[in-house]
């Protein structure tokens, strides 16, 4: 962001202001403008939501620093100049992760002691708690988002309230795409931090030089091109939750500061000389084997002992069979909502495919391919030919007729049946929707020694279904 110098008259007002030391201590977003509406001053629970730190945002326009709703029908601020008198509305605001948050804003004149107009004081409280205070009463806050009923997520569901009522360090573990992310989300909104920012950080994305600047912040000349203080993620999830995801991939010098963290709750900033305390409740995740990791000398065995206080594991999805159709409809839904799509539902033969399909990228996956089908799909029912081309070049097992629920994994990510040999289909023969199918009929039938009721319930159809493809595709 371009911004000019700091403003003479906002120094002056700064001067002026008794309370402007104490306002990283309110538990809310605070931005102080001057009357020409350019921003004096912001506090630490406004730096997280906006993303931009304070020193860059002075002489700012302050609507170009919050993005909301606020004034989209008339200009309170400009009300409150006018009038002296405080006024308090409900809006919404976009965060630094460009997500829709409810806040109430309250908008108070700002005065000098020697009574002359200073400007107008904001503050921002999210209000996203009262919104499910619903939830609270009646469950746990975000369940209804929480899709799945296989009993693997039903302990996922009985563990979360417990783990949101403890400031106890958290660590969720399952592969990639399960959804620890939401989860680690879900924990934070449901506890009594859920006022305070939520403040995400992926370890494996940046070098160690970078991810220590990231997380604990530097001073002024720390490194070439420090040209002024950075507060760090822990700082500006003081009274909130951190949350180190990928953290796996945290370097073995940054374990030992974050141990300092666990310990005192306090750090130096990069090439800083004054410790800086920190309340932040730490929730990590990975998708590595930790243990594994401990023994090869990866990763610290005392910050693991520190993080695995409190342990949810998440199911892939090829674990949760019986939540698979209740997500597709789901994702159905939104998608169909979101893009103004008249479709209906999912094909029968689409979904016999989708439910035999391992997943390997997990919930993830699933929504990306249900998106990919409801752009391309030009009718009201998704068919086969509208699921991506990749997913027919994957290996696709048949389940025996005994027990067609029972599936284990492969190395390469395809399903197979415990006890039965799996009819597969080439990746190099990159068949067409009929010519898999056809394939997958004759194999049912072998197996079920020509019994089309057994074969038709293996397949998941009815009896007149499988008849009625059997004659199109002149296998009788």
């Amino acid at each position: 962001m371009n911004t000019p110098a700091a403003l003479p008259a906002g120094q002056t007002i700064l001067q002026q202001l008794d309370f402007l030391g104490s306002m990283d201590s309110i538990p809310h977003g605070i931005l102080l403008m001057d009357t020409a509406r350019r921003v004096i001053a912001i506090n630490n629970i406004l730096e997280a939501l906006v993303g931009y730190a304070r020193q860059d945002v002075i002489g700012v326009r302050g609507e170009d620093i919050i993005r909301s709703n606020l004034g989209a029908e008339n200009d309170p601020i400009s009300t409150v100049l006018a009038s002296g008198e405080t006024m308090t509305m409900e809006g919404d605001m976009l965060n630094q992760a460009r997500k829709k948050i409810p806040i109430r804003f309250t908008i108070s004149p700002l005065k000098l002691q020697t009574g002359n107009d200073a400007g107008v004081m904001l503050v921002l409280e999210d209000i996203s708690l009262y919104k499910d205070l619903g939830d609270k009463i009646h469950g746990f806050p975000g369940q209804e988002k929480i899709i799945g009923h296989s009993d693997k997520m039903l302990e996922i569901l009985e563990l979360l309230p417990i783990v949101a009522r403890t400031d106890s360090s958290a660590l969720i573990t399952g592969e990639t795409g399960t959804g620890k992310d939401f989860i680690a989300e879900c924990i934070h909104k449901a506890s009594n931090r859920s006022r305070h920012p939520f403040i995400k950080v992926n370890c494996g994305a940046l070098p160690e030089s970078l991810l220590e600047s990231e997380l604990f912040g530097h001073v002024r000349g720390a490194f070439t091109g420090a040209h002024a203080d950075k507060p760090g993620m822990f700082r500006l999830a003081h009274c909130g939750t951190i949350y180190l995801t990928e953290i796996g991939d945290l370097p073995l010098a940054l374990q030992v500061k974050l141990l300092t963290v666990f310990d005192d709750k306090e750090f130096y900033p990069l090439g800083g000389s004054k410790k800086v305390k920190v309340d932040a409740r730490i929730i990590a995740a990975t998708h590595r084997d930790l243990r594994e990791y401990v023994k090869q000398g990866k990763f610290r065995e005392d910050l693991f002992f520190r993080l695995n206080v409190l342990r949810m594991h998440l199911p892939a999805l090829r674990e949760r069979d019986r939540d698979i159709r209740l997500l597709i409809d789901h994702f159905v839904k939104e998608f169909v909502s979101h893009l103004k799509k008249n479709i209906k539902g999912v094909d029968e033969s689409a979904l016999v495919f989708l439910m035999r399909y391992s997943f390997p990228g997990n919930v993830r996956e699933l929504r990306n391919i249900i998106e990919y089908a409801v752009n391309i799909c030009p009718g009201d029912v998704i068919r086969p030919e509208h699921l991506p081309r990749y997913l027919f070049a994957a290996e696709i097992s048949l389940p025996d007729s005994e027990s067609h629920n029972d599936f284990d994994t492969r190395r390469n990510g395809t399903r197979n049946v415990h006890g039965g040999k799996a009819g597969t289909f080439g990746a190099a023969e990159m068949l067409g929707w009929q010519d898999i199918e056809k394939r997958m009929i004759l194999e049912t039938l072998r197996k079920t020694g020509g019994k089309r009721s057994q074969a038709a319930l293996i397949l998941g159809w009815g009896r007149s279904t499988l008849w009625r493809k059997i004659k199109n595709y002149k296998l009788d």
